[in-house]
């Protein structure tokens, strides 16, 4: 979402993907990063560290920016080649990219998402403060799954967002790479209008055009602009999804998974996380899942 709400603003012609992430984010000046097109942050080639806890670092919070654009990897610290370094998923890239949004857009990023992205398509999709405000506290907690018992936070985590760079950053807000809260019809709609307009029907919102650079293959692995794509083995979309997909999975449990050829949605939310962390048996139940799903939308 927040990679169509960057090409939403590049086609307003309020950024470039080719510009250089330090002319629109002033943090990033003098950093390892300032050079580095937007196109490779959001495709996960800008050589940046996966994930680094920003409250741990030593870093004092006003140089959290700084310090996200300065986590190169040790063999990514040469000038950036053109089609970006070795792909790697990184929280620091759309970190950079949501604080980005805000500076350009004047918004905070839920709610540039929902100008750019939701109410366009009148999907439920919103921060947990955004939902408080709109349903209220216990309607809120009453729609929304529980997640992890994490001690340093008061215990269950329910009705707030799961990862702690965006609750340290955004309390209640979203950040970049988290925060959002959506229904499985929110997040099934989302997939189908990207499906519409890579398909030309969507072009009062991104034409195909616009759209494409978001789920083109790029070199080096499976990531893409935004999302990724079908991994030639072990993927978590499962066997019936054809070569052209492309999806996102969420750490809590979530998935999302785009058929272009078949026209297929799949959206899969659980809460994986609850009580811990460690359970990691969805990776099992996945692949099947998402199968049996895709069976019942193509009338298999």
């Amino acid at each position: 979402m927040v990679a169509c709400t960057l090409a939403r603003l590049a086609r307003a012609r309020w950024l470039s993907w080719e510009a250089r992430l330090s002319s629109l984010l002033p943090e990033a000046r003098g950093t390892a990063s300032a050079d580095t097109p937007l196109s490779l942050l959001a495709s996960h080639r800008a050589g940046l560290e996966a994930h680094v806890r920003l409250r741990d670092s030593g870093a004092p919070r006003t140089g959290w920016l700084e310090l996200c654009a300065n986590l190169r990897r040790a063999d990514c610290r040469t000038s950036v080649p053109g089609e970006g370094f070795a792909p790697l998923y990184s929280d620091l890239g759309y970190i950079l990219l949501g604080a980005l949004l805000e500076r350009v857009g004047g918004q905070a990023v839920e709610q540039l998402i929902q100008q750019e992205v939701a109410r366009p398509h009148e999907l439920e999709l919103d921060s947990a403060r955004g939902w408080r405000q709109r349903l209220g506290a216990q309607a809120f907690l009453a729609r929304t799954a529980p997640t992890e018992v994490v001690a340093e936070r008061g215990g269950l985590l329910w009705g707030v967002v799961h990862d702690d760079n965006c609750w340290d950053l955004q309390g209640e807000g979203a950040a970049g790479h988290a925060g959002l809260f959506g229904t499985a019809a929110a997040m099934g709609g989302f997939g189908c209008r990207v499906l519409d307009a890579l398909a030309g029907r969507r072009p009062e919102w991104l034409t195909a055009e616009e759209v494409e650079p978001l789920v083109r293959p790029r070199p080096g692995g499976s990531l893409r602009m935004g999302f990724d794509g079908k991994a030639e083995q072990g993927s978590s979309a499962g066997p019936r999804f054809g070569p052209r997909a492309f999806g996102h999975l969420g750490f809590t449990g979530t998935s999302l998974w785009c058929d272009p050829d078949a026209a297929v949605v799949v959206v899969l939310l659980t809460n994986r996380v609850h009580p811990q962390r460690d359970n990691i048996r969805i990776r099992d139940i996945r692949p099947s899942v998402h199968g049996e799903l895709f069976g019942l939308a193509a009338g298999l």
